[in-house]
């Protein structure tokens, strides 16, 4: 997800009035909401004026309170809450560890958990409730810091009244309050909270100098590592409560598709079924939810039930068409992309003396997550709760109120913890939690009301989800024999995620959507002509982790490494001759050398048949370089690309939780390994999805893994995020090892050997 990037330059071009980042965000979100695409958010509308509102002084914003964030027990235990939703990205650790330091906190005795979509748990540089755009840690920083800041310094402000002594005579270590004057005394964090919740919250608190953290930048485990590797961890997809009910629902083969007639005597037959009610999918079509004592049941329930649909007049999108008429768009210009360092003058092709033609081809791909969809809803008369993992509680809070007609203070999300996530727990429609909504809305219309969770299937999710879009690039580029590249034409093709969705006021620049574009030419110093083509498909899109980088920085990145090749130079001599002087491009050349130093490139000898290759790119203003060993194995038909170690070089600013940032590199690693394995794809025969489960949709095993090792630039700057940047540059590295063995360009994913 990234909305943040795109404010700057969206004022400037969408707008012609003088807002802040988070007015414009209300006034985008709201405005596009309130025309009816989506009910209004009025949670987050309201936190948003609540943390805009003119004369409130420093330290009284509802996200700055400790109190909503910071709760100490008698023994000590100090819980601190996490304002996002944590999918295996380890923030919730993070955040803690934050705002511990500056509290100082003793570490052992702290918990974590999360808010909900009060006001207090909004992004506090976005305004709204949001877990994504890697954006966790870099927005919370400060934030975090000064919500420990304060709550220490109110605890010192009521020892210090307790005492009777000067607050200066006060400090602070591990959970305790002491002072030397009057023959010293000390009382521990627990004793002293209650009293502190009673002092004014300051308006300004001293942060510590980083040479002074005893807990940011140390390898730190997760507080949740015990009850994940135990399986006590619960997850949205766990919950229980008292007289829970389970629904599955039938969803119909093609996008959008009307229920014609249905047979459910069979259904009803299964025993624990309770129900099959109708009920409204996400984006007009019909579904018939099955209601039982449990997923079995439900699900066995829903194997017998017949219907028949009405796919008359539907569009039934073919992926192999789509690809020649994606194609043939490549051929011509498109929107010209609004973003100046992608339009340049440019020499004509036709005066290069040396010429190279690309077209790559990347498909449709379905999230995956391990743990499927799943959302309980409690509705009663006057109030609804939901337990689910949500990514941004503040809207679905809002679409939950305006399908039920309650009000919004009678709504509210208990945040779970997610077994993964990458976007697909981040809709703009809300379409699973209103979808199970309309299940809990219609149990009780039947005269059944009780708490139901909804749960989707893989197969539900992997045939009837969202998709990262089908996406084609085509480029023309003329460079001497120097490898001076002199014209770069550039085409994509891809179809919106952001067109139609409340955020498109302001990501949709001039017709292209920003997410598309993302992560082309920079850092590199190139004349780049780049035009956009934005299809109007039925097929239902979403970010993916990472988003427009999973296939802008497989393209560039191959491109210039096939420049490199063409034009005899060493591949990483040549990028960092292409960066140049840039400044921004200061850190790609950290990484990316930090990479090359460890892993040996170019001095440490290879096996026979073992090649490397080499990749780097910037997302979500984090920057990750790859130097990799590949190796083909089997000979024929069987023959299987592999890869062998993978060396990182990462620059994100300062490193908050190093443990998490190498987990993040090594699962962004495997994930985007999955993206080159045959078959790894999602198509579309006749408007039904071919893939059902991960018997066609495969994943990488234990034995594909390769070694990985991650190595941090040290940085003191403000950290930037890390759960997507890792999986850009991978697939690309991988590739440029491949080429070097078999002379091969692998232009589609996933590969495919000649």
């Amino acid at each position: 997800m990234i909305i943040e990037r795109y404010l700057s330059h969206a004022t400037a071009e969408a707008t012609t009035t003088a807002l802040s980042r988070r007015q414009f965000v209300t006034v985008t979100v709201g405005g596009a909401i309130g025309l009816g695409f989506m009910p209004l958010l009025p949670f987050a509308s309201r936190d948003v004026r609540a943390q805009n509102a003119p004369g409130v002084p420093p330290g009284q914003k509802p996200s700055e309170q400790p109190a909503a964030f910071v709760s100490i027990a008698r023994d000590g235990t100090t819980t601190v809450l996490c304002n996002r939703m944590d999918m295996g990205q380890g923030i919730e650790t993070a955040l803690a560890m934050i705002c511990a330091e500056e509290l100082d906190a003793d570490w052992s005795k702290v918990k974590t958990g999360f808010g909900n979509q009060a006001g207090a748990y909004v992004d506090p540089m976005m305004g709204m409730h949001l877990t994504g755009g890697s954006n966790s840690v870099k927005n919370s920083y400060t934030q975090y810091r000064e919500l420990g800041a304060r709550t220490r310094a109110m605890l010192v402000a009521a020892a210090a009244k307790q005492w009777d002594v000067a607050p200066s005579l006060v400090t602070t270590e591990q959970g305790l309050v002491k002072t030397t004057a009057g023959g010293g005394r000390f009382a521990s964090y627990g004793d002293m909270f209650e009293a502190a919740m009673k002092e004014p919250v300051p308006e300004k608190v001293s942060l510590k100098d980083p040479r002074q953290f005893r807990l940011i930048g140390q390898p730190t485990n997760l507080k949740v590592a015990r009850a994940k590797s135990s399986g006590s961890q619960v997850y949205g997809i766990d919950v229980k409560l008292p007289g829970q009910l389970t629904a599955v629902i039938v969803r119909p083969p093609v996008f959008n598709a009307r229920l014609k007639s249905f047979e459910a005597s069979a259904a009803r037959a299964v025993k624990g079924v309770r129900a099959v009610l109708p009920v409204k999918l996400d984006r007009g079509g019909d579904g018939l939810a099955i209601v039982a004592d449990g997923y079995w049941p439900a699900k066995m329930g829903r194997d017998a039930l017949k219907a028949e649909w009405d796919t008359a007049g539907l569009p039934r999108p073919d992926t192999a068409q789509m690809v020649v008429d994606y194609r043939a768009l490549a051929a011509r210009p498109g929107l010209p992309a609004p973003q100046e360092t992608l339009r340049a003058d440019t020499a004509p092709l036709a005066g290069a003396a040396r010429r190279l033609s690309a077209e790559f081809v990347f498909p449709y791909l379905n999230h995956a997550q391990m743990e499927p969809l799943a959302c309980t809803v409690d509705l009663k008369p006057d109030a609804c709760t939901l337990y689910f993992a949500s990514q941004m509680p503040g809207l679905d809070a809002g679409a939950v109120a305006a399908t039920t007609g309650l009000k919004p203070e009678q709504v509210n999300i208990v945040v779970q913890m997610a077994g993964g996530g990458f976007g697909r727990r981040a809709v703009p429609t809300a379409e699973y939690v209103r979808e199970a909504t309309h299940v809990a809305m219609a149990l009780a219309a039947a005269g059944q009301r009780a708490p139901v969770k909804v749960v989707w299937s893989r197969e539900d999710d992997m045939k009837a989800g969202y998709y990262r879009p089908l996406t084609v690039h085509r480029a023309e580029i003329g460079f001497d024999a120097q490898g001076q590249v002199l014209a770069w034409d550039h085409r994509i093709v891809s179809q919106s995620i952001i067109k139609g969705s409340p955020f498109e006021s302001f990501m949709v620049v001039k017709g292209v959507d920003g997410t598309t574009t993302e992560g082309m030419r920079e850092p590199y110093a190139l004349p780049m002509n780049l035009s956009v083509h934005h299809p109007q498909v039925d097929v239902p899109v979403l970010w993916w982790r990472a988003v427009g980088s999973t296939h802008t920085a497989y393209v560039m990145e191959t491109l210039v490494d096939e420049l490199a090749v063409a034009t005899g130079q060493d591949p990483v001599a040549y990028r960092m001759k292409l960066m140049g002087s840039n400044p921004k491009a200061a850190r790609h050349k950290a990484a990316l050398q930090l990479a090359v130093d460890k892993s040996g490139y170019g001095i440490k000898p290879l096996p026979k048949g073992v090649a490397w290759g080499v990749a780097v790119h910037e997302s979500f203003e984090s920057v990750v370089a790859y130097v990799v060993e590949a190796r083909i194995s089997g000979t024929g038909r069987n023959r299987k690309p592999v890869l062998v170690n993978v060396t990182a070089g990462v620059h994100c600013n300062l490193c908050v939780n190093p443990r998490t940032v190498e987990a993040q590199v090594q699962g962004s690693v495997v994930m985007a390994l999955a993206t080159t394995l045959r078959e790894h794809r999602i198509t579309m025969k006749d408007g039904v999805v071919q893939q059902g489960n991960f018997d066609r949709y495969p994943m990488p095993r234990i034995t594909d893994a390769p070694s990985v090792a991650v190595h941090i630039v040290p940085s003191n700057d403000p950290p930037k995020g890390m759960g997507e940047p890792g999986l850009p540059p991978l697939a690309p590295a991988f590739a440029n090892a491949l080429a070097r063995l078999t002379g091969q360009r692998l232009r589609e994913l996933p590969f495919k050997l000649a």
